[in-house]
């Protein structure tokens, strides 16, 4: 998607370990035109297929994700990254380790909220080495739903998790792909 790759170019700052900084547009203070915009274009790629229900996770996922949850008409559920006591009872869980974070932690969501009879559009901000996806596909099939695929905003091709992911069958549609990232270097997109 080319006005994300612009904005990437133009907002986002390379930082060293790979790590791209979008707090401007993103993930702090959202650009909501363009958040509009990318779930416009989720809607496009993923037209046809019957979600009824977005699943992101906390917490940088949920701007985008409410904009397609929003765009598609359907409830958007979000999983915690750490325990709350307001979700007890029957549980789905699935353990993640953050590549940004460099720490491990137990994703939940209630079970009430993810069905067998769901169809389930996975959203994200981010995606480098999958895992926070791979933990999120776990819960939905833990729950016996349906996994519509993946939407995410930047994907870190470099970083070989949605190729990865792809090769095992699961959709994974991104709006923009880094190819190759470096503060020295910039930015290259996959094309």
């Amino acid at each position: 998607m080319r006005a994300l790759e612009e904005k990437i170019v133009k907002e986002g700052l390379v930082l060293d370990g790979n790590v791209l900084k979008v707090g401007s547009f993103l993930n702090q203070m959202v650009d909501t035109s363009l958040a509009q915009e990318m779930a416009q274009e989720v809607v496009r790629l993923y037209k046809g297929v019957p979600v009824n229900k977005v699943v992101t996770i906390e917490a940088s996922g949920i701007a985008i994700g409410f904009a397609v949850a929003a765009a598609m008409g359907v409830p958007l559920v979000f999983v915690k990254k750490s325990h709350a006591s307001n979700v007890s009872g029957n549980v789905l869980t699935a353990r993640i380790h953050s590549y940004t974070h460099s720490t491990d932690y137990t994703a939940t969501v209630s079970a009430d909220y993810i069905t067998k009879d769901d169809c389930v559009l996975i959203v994200d901000d981010f995606l480098a080495n999958g895992e926070a996806l791979r933990g999120l596909i776990e819960i939905i099939r833990s729950a016996g739903a349906t996994l519509a695929g993946c939407a995410v905003q930047i994907e870190k091709g470099f970083q070989g998790g949605g190729d990865q992911l792809r090769s095992e069958g699961v959709r994974v549609e991104s709006l923009a792909i880094i190819e190759k990232m470096s503060v020295e270097e910039g930015i290259t997109f996959r094309r």
